[in-house]
C-alpha cells in the first residue's frame, strides 16, 4: 500500500510539474526535485537523475505542439544553445566536484535579484518592436506569430551576445543542479534580448530537452538514473505538458509573466533554503 502511495504521489506531482513548466519555459525539477527528497526521501542523486530525464520529456511533450503553433522561435532557439549546450556539458563533468550548497545559495540570490528588472515589466503584453542590427541582424534573429484572436505579433531580437551570456549560465546550472534551469533562460530571452514573453517561455521548452540531453549521458553512465523513480516521473510529465501547451496558447503574454514571476520567487527561495539546509 505505501508503496503503491509513493507512486501515485509520484505520478501526480510529476503531473502538476510538467503543466507548470510547459506554461513558464521550466522543466519542472525544481518542483519534482523537493518532493522526491524532502517529501519522499529519494536520494539527491536518483531526484536529479529523474529531473534530468523528465526535462526531456517536457521539452519533447510541449515544443513540438508550440512550434507547430509557430509561437516557438527555432532560429533562436539553436542559436542560443550553443551556449546551454557548452555549459550543461561542463556544469555536469564538474558537478562531483563542487559544493551545490553554496551553488544554490548563489543562484537563489541571483534569481531574487532578476525579480526586480521582471515586476517591472509585470504588465507589458508585447515588447516595444526594436530595431534589427548588429548580430541579431546578421543571424536574422527576428519571427513572428499569430495570436488566438488573429493578431499577428512581429518582434526583433537586440542583445544576442548577452542572451547567449544568461544561456551559458543556464546550461551551467542545469549541469551542476540537475535542473532544467529554465528560469535563466526565460529571463535572458525576455529582459536581455526583449522577445515576447510566449516566445521566451516556448523557445526555453524547446531548448531545455536539448540541455539536459547534452548532459543526461554522464548521469546515466554513473548509476544515477533509476528507472523505478524516473519512469513514473517522466510519464507524469509528458501528461502534464500536455495540459500546460493547451492552456499557455489561450493566455495572455501578462498572465503568463505573473505565472513565471511566482515560479522565481518560488525557485529562488527554494534554492536558499536547500542551501541553509532545510
Amino acid at each position: 500500500m505505501i508503496v503503491i502511495l509513493f507512486f501515485l504521489t509520484l505520478f501526480l506531482a510529476s503531473i502538476a510539474a510538467g503543466a507548470l513548466g510547459s506554461i513558464v519555459g521550466i522543466g519542472g525539477g525544481l518542483i519534482v526535485i523537493p518532493i522526491l527528497t524532502l517529501f519522499l526521501g529519494v536520494d539527491i542523486h536518483y531526484a536529479i537523475g529523474a529531473s534530468i530525464v523528465s526535462i526531456i520529456a517536457t521539452s519533447s511533450g510541449a515544443a513540438a505542439t508550440y512550434v507547430k503553433d509557430r509561437i516557438t522561435n527555432l532560429r533562436i532557439g539553436m542559436f542560443l544553445e550553443t551556449g546551454t549546450t557548452t555549459g550543461a556539458i561542463i556544469g555536469a563533468a564538474i558537478a562531483a566536484y563542487l559544493s551545490a550548497t553554496i551553488l544554490e545559495a548563489i543562484f537563489g540570490t541571483i534569481l531574487i535579484l532578476s525579480l526586480v528588472p521582471l515586476v517591472r515589466k509585470i504588465g507589458e503584453e508585447y515588447p516595444t518592436k526594436q530595431e534589427l542590427k548588429g548580430l541579431a541582424k546578421k543571424l536574422n534573429l527576428r519571427g513572428d506569430y499569430v495570436e488566438r484572436d488573429g493578431r499577428k505579433i512581429e518582434y526583433n531580437a537586440t542583445s544576442p551576445g548577452k542572451g547567449l551570456a544568461g544561456m551559458l549560465v543556464a546550461g551551467l546550472i542545469s549541469g551542476l543542479l540537475g535542473i532544467g534551469s529554465g528560469t535563466f533562460k526565460v529571463l535572458s530571452m525576455d529582459l536581455a534580448m526583449k522577445l515576447p514573453m510566449k516566445v521566451s517561455t516556448t523557445t526555453s521548452n524547446f531548448m531545455i530537452g536539448v540541455t539536459a540531453a547534452a548532459s543526461a549521458g554522464i548521469y546515466f553512465a554513473r548509476g544515477d538514473v533509476n528507472p523505478l523513480i524516473t519512469a513514473p516521473v517522466a510519464l507524469g510529465i509528458l501528461i502534464g505538458a500536455s495540459i500546460g501547451t493547451r492552456l499557455l496558447v489561450k493566455a495572455r503574454n501578462t498572465a503568463v509573466r505573473k505565472i513565471f514571476a511566482l515560479v522565481l520567487a518560488g525557485s529562488a527561495i527554494e534554492m536558499i533554503l536547500r542551501a541553509l539546509g532545510f
